[in-house]
C-alpha cells in the first residue's frame, strides 16, 4: 500500500514579498465567515479550523506591508463590520477558547511574530486595552513572545501598554493629528512610575526580537515598494513574482467546489457555448477600477474590498480563458454581459448547446459602503439581478451551468432545483487567475476537489447568528454570542436542520471509496512532561502557567488514524477526507466537530493509505472552572468521510 501525498499545497507568497524587502503578512481567520466565525454575511476568509493551520495561514487576498513582520489579525471577536469601533462582542470563556482563540493559537505555534488587536470591545473592554485577552490569554496561555500592535487608531489610551499593547499604529491618536498616546506620553508615564521600566523594556524587546526573528538584521533586501504611490518607479525596481502565476492558478483551481453536476461537466468540445452575466467579463475599466476595490463589480469578482486588498497586476476573466479554449475546440462562442436585460439574455441562449451564467456577491471593510452594503452583506442573495438572470436563462436553455464567485454563502433556493440547471460551480474568489481556474474546472483540466468551508443553507434564518444592527452616537452596541459553540454546521447538526449543501461538501469527476479504518496510539517522546500527560489521561486539566495552551505534550500527535482511499472512477482526481469527533453528551459539545483533513490524489483504480493524527488538544474541551484543557468524561467517537454529513467510516478513540 503506497502512502497518499499532497502536491497542491505550495506557497511562494513569502518569497515574493521578501524579494521586495517586506514581510509576508497573513491575516488570521478571526473574522467574517463561518465556520471560523459566527456571521455569514461578510464572507469566509477560507481558514482552516483544524490542526493543519500552520501549513497555510491564509491562501489568498494576502497583502505585503513592510511594517508587519508576519503578523496576524484582528484579535479578537471582530465578527462584523457594522459599528465595529462601537460594538462589544460578549463571548463566554469556553466559546472564546474553543473557537475564536484557536486560529490565533495556531498562528503563534506557526511562528507569527506580531498580532494586531481589533477595533471592537470584548465583554465591554476594547480589544487593544483588554488585559484578559492580551496579557492573560494571548501572552500567558498561548505563550506569545512577539509584539501586539493596534489596528490603525485603535489605541485607547497610554495605559493600553499595561493591558498588553506593545506598539501603537500608525502612531498618532487620529490620522495626521501629530499626537500620540505613546511617544512623549509613554515617556512621562514611565518617568512618573505609572508604567514600569520593566514593562517598557518588555515592549521594546518584543518588537526588536521580531526584527531579528525575521532575519532583517543582515542580508535582507532593501524595501522596494511604495504602497501609497502605485506608479512610483520604486515599485518597478524588483520583480519578485517569478512564475508565481502558476501557483495562483493552481490554488484558485483547487479551491473551486463543484456543487451539482448532471453529466454536463467537464465540457467536451461543445459545438456552441454562450456566456451570460457581467461576472464572466473583464471589469469595464480594468481590474483596479475602484480604490481599494470598493465598488459594484462590473466584471469578474476576484477579490473583496477594503484596506487588506491589493492592486491586480493583471486579471484573467472567464470570458478570456474560455474564448482561448473555444478557439482550440472550434466552439461557436457567444456572450451577453448585461445583467439587467433579461429578454436579451433569454433570447441569446436559445438553441445553444451549453449556457453558462456567471453571478457574484461581494463584501469588504466597513469604511466603504457598496450598493448599501456597509462592509457586511445586507442579504444572502446574488448581486446584480443574479437570481433573475439565472431563471431567465434556465427558462430557455435545458443545459444551463451556473458559476458563482462569492465571498460567502448565498441562498440558492429560487433556482437550485430548476430542471434545466445541470451544474453549479462555486468558484469563490480566484484572484488574478480566476478565469483560467474556472476554465480549468469547466473543461476538466482540473478535476474539482474543493470543499465548502461553510454551510449553504436553504434559508438565511437557518444560521445561528445574524447581523446585529442598531447603535449610533456614543452608544456601545452589544453583540451577544448566545449561540456559543454552535456555529455553522455545528448548529445545523444540533438543531437537525437540513442544509442545501453541507459544510465540507464537494463533488468530483471521479468517485472514491473508503475502507480499512484503524486508530493507533502514539507513544509520547516528551519524557519530561510524563506527569502532565498522565494527569490529562486521568481527567486533570492543563496547569495555569505560561504557554499552557501551546505546550508540546498537549499538541504532539497522540493517535494516528489511518484508512484506505481508492479511486473507483475513471478519472485522475483528488479527495479531501475529513475527520470529525463526536464527544459524549455530557461534554455539551456539538454533535460533530472537524478536527483534521488531508488531501489524496489518485489515478483510476489506485488505492493509498491516508492518515490523520489527533493530539490531546484536539480531544480536549476548555474547562472554565479549572481554566485549562481537559479530556471529557466518557467515550469519544470519531468519523471519517467526505463531508460533515457524509461519513464513510467510524471508530472510537482508545482512551
Amino acid at each position: 500500500m503506497e502512502p497518499c501525498f499532497d502536491t497542491r499545497t505550495r506557497s511562494r507568497n513569502g518569497r515574493r514579498v521578501q524579494g521586495q524587502g517586506c514581510q509576508y503578512c497573513p491575516r488570521s481567520c478571526d473574522e467574517h465567515g463561518t465556520p471560523c466565525s459566527r456571521w455569514t454575511h461578510l464572507g469566509s476568509l477560507w481558514c482552516r479550523p483544524i490542526p493543519c493551520w500552520r501549513s497555510r495561514v491564509r491562501n489568498h487576498s494576502w497583502h505585503a506591508i513592510c511594517w508587519c513582520p508576519g503578523h496576524c489579525q484582528h484579535y479578537i471577536n471582530n465578527e462584523q463590520e457594522w459599528m465595529r469601533t462601537q460594538e462589544t462582542s460578549n463571548v463566554d470563556d469556553r466559546t472564546q477558547h474553543e473557537i475564536y482563540v484557536h486560529p490565533f493559537l495556531r498562528s503563534v505555534m506557526a511562528g507569527v511574530s506580531a498580532v494586531m488587536c481589533s477595533y471592537n470591545l470584548i465583554n465591554y473592554t476594547y480589544a487593544c486595552n483588554n488585559n484578559k485577552t492580551l496579557n492573560d490569554i494571548l501572552k500567558r496561555e498561548v505563550g506569545f513572545q512577539g509584539f501586539v500592535m493596534s489596528d490603525w487608531a485603535a489605541t485607547e489610551n497610554t495605559l493600553s501598554a499595561v493591558a498588553g499593547l506593545d506598539m501603537t499604529m500608525p502612531g498618532d491618536i487620529t490620522f495626521s493629528s501629530g499626537t500620540s498616546y505613546f511617544g512623549g506620553n509613554l515617556t512621562a508615564y514611565v518617568q512618573n512610575g505609572t508604567i514600569s521600566l520593566t514593562r517598557l523594556d518588555d515592549m521594546a524587546t518584543r518588537i526588536v526580537a521580531a526584527w531579528y526573528y525575521m532575519h532583517q538584521d543582515g542580508g535582507y533586501p532593501n524595501a522596494t515598494i511604495d504602497s501609497w504611490n502605485v506608479n512610483d518607479p520604486l515599485n518597478q525596481e524588483v520583480n519578485a513574482e517569478s512564475d508565481h502565476y502558476k501557483v495562483v492558478q493552481e490554488v484558485a483551481s483547487g479551491g473551486i467546489v463543484l456543487l451539482k453536476n448532471e453529466g454536463v461537466l467537464p465540457l467536451n468540445k461543445p459545438k456552441s457555448l454562450v456566456l451570460v452575466g457581467s461576472d464572466a467579463a473583464p471589469p469595464a475599466s480594468g481590474p483596479n477600477e475602484y480604490s481599494d476595490q470598493g465598488g459594484v463589480p462590473t466584471g469578474v469578482l476576484a477579490m473583496g474590498w477594503g484596506s487588506g486588498t491589493d492592486r491586480f497586476r493583471y486579471l484573467i476573466s472567464p470570458y478570456e480563458a474560455i474564448q482561448e479554449r473555444a478557439v482550440v475546440d472550434q466552439t461557436i462562442l457567444s456572450w451577453d454581459f448585461d445583467d439587467w436585460d433579461l429578454g436579451t439574455a433569454a433570447s441569446t441562449v436559445i438553441d445553444q448547446e451549453v449556457a453558462i451564467v456567471f453571478v457574484n456577491s461581494d463584501s469588504g471593510e466597513g469604511y466603504i459602503t457598496v450598493d448599501g452594503n456597509a462592509g457586511d452583506r445586507k442579504n444572502l442573495t446574488a448581486w446584480n439581478n443574479g437570481d433573475q438572470l439565472i431563471l431567465a436563462v434556465a427558462a430557455q436553455n435545458n443545459n444551463t451551468v451556473v458559476v458563482v464567485n462569492s465571498v460567502g454563502p448565498l441562498i440558492l433556493e429560487p433556482w437550485v432545483e430548476h430542471p434545466n440547471i445541470t451544474a453549479i460551480v462555486w468558484a469563490g474568489l480566484g484572484g488574478n487567475e480566476a478565469g483560467n481556474a474556472i476554465a480549468n474546472v469547466l473543461y476538466g483540466n482540473w478535476n474539482p476537489s474543493g470543499r465548502l468551508s461553510y454551510t449553504i443553507a436553504k434559508n438565511a434564518s437557518d444560521y445561528s447568528a445574524q447581523l446585529t444592527l442598531g447603535g449610533g452616537g456614543t452608544e456601545i452596541l452589544p453583540i451577544n454570542y448566545t449561540e456559543g459553540l454552535f456555529i455553522d454546521y455545528r448548529w445545523f447538526d444540533a438543531q437537525n436542520i437540513t442544509p442545501r449543501y453541507e459544510f465540507g461538501f464537494g463533488l468530483s469527476y471521479t468517485t472514491f471509496n473508503y475502507s480499512n479504518l484503524a486508530i493507533t496510539p502514539i507513544a509520547s517522546t516528551d519524557n519530561p512532561e510524563t506527569a502532565l500527560i498522565q494527569n490529562w489521561a486521568n481527567g486533570g486539566a492543563t496547569p495555569i502557567a505560561e504557554g499552557s495552551s501551546t505546550a508540546l505534550w498537549l499538541h504532539m500527535p497522540a493517535f494516528s488514524v489511518t484508512f484506505d482511499v481508492a479511486n473507483t472512477g475513471s478519472s485522475y482526481g483528488g479527495e479531501i477526507p475529513q475527520l470529525y469527533l463526536h464527544h459524549p453528551t455530557s461534554a455539551m459539545e456539538p454533535p460533530s466537530i472537524l478536527k483534521g483533513f488531508t488531501n489524496v490524489e489518485l489515478q483510476p483504480g489506485q488505492t493509498c493509505q491516508a492518515s490523520i493524527t489527533l493530539s490531546r488538544y484536539d480531544l480536549s474541551i476548555w474547562d472554565v472552572v479549572r481554566q485549562g484543557w481537559a479530556k471529557p468524561n466518557g467515550t469519544i467517537d470519531f468519523s471519517v468521510g467526505a463531508s460533515s454529513r457524509d461519513f464513510r467510516l467510524s471508530g472510537t478513540i482508545p482512551l
